[in-house]
């Protein structure tokens, strides 16, 4: 027997409906370029559905794509519920990918359109000619901006708002459609597509946004920082209006002081990034004698937050920092740190350290080298394997890829310990882990206990070969500027944070470490590095 519920199919077009309807005026603020917009969810959820209308006027169907290649701003996120509106498919391009891969991405997808912001000209010229069956550009920003370009065939998206319909109203799609399609930063091999469906993404946003994810409500804002082409903005494009909160987009200006304006004048609750950003916020804030205003909490991902940040934010700016753990293959967030409020600040910073517990939709589990479930026993480690609601079951035209287990598991490539409560700890990537004499060593948490170094700006740890123990990890460290720092001198620092013999053979000293477009040390350029003689232990 069937329960007697009404049956409605989650769309992401109900999420920015239900803003207009429930949160009609609460603020949106878009900085693009020279524009700085200011609107609502009203105004937003009117011009998105003229923008649908007219898409739909010109041919854009159910299972029709198209790109953007753009940063974060209000039109942006108007393409984000037109396209999937109306049932076809928007891949977000990656502006911080190589031109190369960018072209990869864009002709492996195979679309005519691409939707582009000013800031992204220049970059869109220079692919052109790499792009043969991409025919059309649309610029969005207004009509007395248009710039002069090389580009052909190229249209003012406000003239395809204008066009568009005031009584559009939004097709009941299956849940199961299509909906954004994001690749993968391309560190191995060519770029991978995850191909997102509207279920996938509402059910995400519902379960991320809850308490012991994000906590929103209509008493926040966020700052968009995350690019809405990795992940979907970390879904902040769909957690914003389904929570109410206030949205503030800084487009593609990541400058510190520019980001501390935000916090400060536009009310901002709450901060997604990388932490190399809130690294750089609180040298600023400390630089400058600076507060934060109703910031209260920051949401990381893409690599651990140093245990001195989480301190540091607590102690002096009661800046609650939450770690989050996700990938391209998993849409959003899968697991979350969640930190009661009655701990002792030891005990809350450690928890703010872990990458917590699934949301509800996601299992996590473990298993040995040969497949077999490792316990959760808070010290062994194994290979991360996750299933839900909104993870990858294959990559987009790539069944030459083995993703999935027999049983129905994602093969994540992560290593990791998971505590008796479920709690998870990122270990190392597969490829990353230095296996010593039969022995695991965590590149990431020696990392961690070389960033806690005073002189010590970052640090990475590759492995090297050893004729005795197979592998013996290499650090290699970015010191302050002027800083007197020495091989003995971090060595020193380490013995009573890691395991004696997870002490460093060699230690090398450059003056940066190479990032890729997420924010993530690329290792595989320090192994070439070393291989070329660019680093010399």
């Amino acid at each position: 027997m069937l329960g007697l519920h009404q049956d409605h199919p989650l769309l992401i077009s109900a999420i920015l409906e239900h803003a207009a309807v429930n949160y009609a005026d609460v603020a949106i603020v878009s900085h693009a370029g020279a524009e700085i917009i200011r609107t609502d969810y009203a105004r937003l959820a009117a011009r998105t559905r003229r923008l649908a209308s007219s898409l739909r006027a010109e041919g854009f169907r159910p299972g029709s794509f198209t790109g953007s290649l753009a940063w974060n701003t209000h039109r942006h996120l108007e393409l984000f519920y037109a396209v999937t509106g109306i049932g076809a498919v928007l891949h977000t391009a990656n502006p911080r990918l190589t031109p190369s891969q960018i072209a990869y991405t864009v002709n492996f997808t195979g679309y005519d359109t691409l939707f582009i912001d000013l800031d992204t000209l220049a970059l869109a010229e220079q692919l052109a000619p790499q792009l043969p069956n991409t025919t059309r550009y649309v610029i969005m920003t207004a009509r007395e901006l248009m710039p002069h370009t090389a580009l052909t065939n190229v249209v003012c998206y406000e003239d395809l708002i204008d066009v568009g319909k005031d009584n559009f109203s939004w097709p009941v799609l299956d849940e199961r459609t299509a909906s954004t399609l994001c690749f993968t930063s391309g560190t191995t091999g060519d770029p991978k597509g995850a191909l997102y469906t509207h279920r996938g993404c509402v059910l995400s946003a519902l379960s991320s946004g809850g308490g012991n994810g994000w906590a929103l409500s209509a008493d926040d804002g966020i700052l968009a920082v995350p690019g809405y082409f990795h992940c979907n903005g970390w879904a902040v494009p769909f957690l914003a209006p389904m929570y109410g909160t206030r949205l503030v987009m800084p487009g593609r200006n990541m400058d510190t002081a520019f980001l501390h304006r935000l916090i400060m004048e536009e009310d901002v609750t709450v901060g997604p990034a990388v932490p190399t950003i809130w690294l750089q916020m609180l040298d600023y804030c400390r630089a400058h004698n600076l507060r934060l205003s109703n910031l209260n909490r920051l949401f990381t991902g893409g690599t651990a937050p140093p245990a001195v940040m989480i301190d540091a934010y607590l102690r002096d700016y009661d800046v609650r920092t939450f770690h989050a753990w996700g990938m391209t293959e998993t849409t959003h967030l899968s697991t979350s740190s969640f930190i009661p409020r009655d701990l002792p600040r030891d005990a809350a910073i450690e928890k703010m350290r872990s990458q917590g517990k699934p949301v509800f939709g996601n299992e996590i589990r473990i298993v040995d080298d040969r497949g077999a479930l490792v316990a959760h026993d808070g010290t062994t480690p194994g290979h991360l394997q996750v299933r839900g609601h909104w993870i990858a079951g294959s990559y987009f035209r790539r069944p030459d890829i083995a993703l999935m287990t027999e049983d129905g598991w994602m093969q994540t490539g992560d290593v990791v310990v998971i505590d008796p409560d479920n709690s998870m700890h990122i270990v190392d990537r597969a490829k990353d882990v230095i296996k010593s004499g039969g022995e695991w060593i965590s590149s990431q948490a020696l990392e961690e206990a070389t960033n806690r170094h005073a002189r010590v700006v970052e640090s990475a740890v590759i492995a090297v070969e050893h004729p005795r123990w197979q592998e013996r990890p290499l650090l290699i460290i970015v010191g302050e500027a002027g800083a007197s720092l020495t091989a003995d001198d971090v060595r020193a620092h380490l013995i009573p944070l890691v395991p004696k013999w997870w002490l460093p053979d060699a230690v090398a000293f450059v003056d940066e470490l190479p990032h890729g477009p997420t924010g993530k040390i690329q290792k595989d350029v320090l192994r070439l590095w070393l291989q070329d003689g660019k680093i010399r232990p």
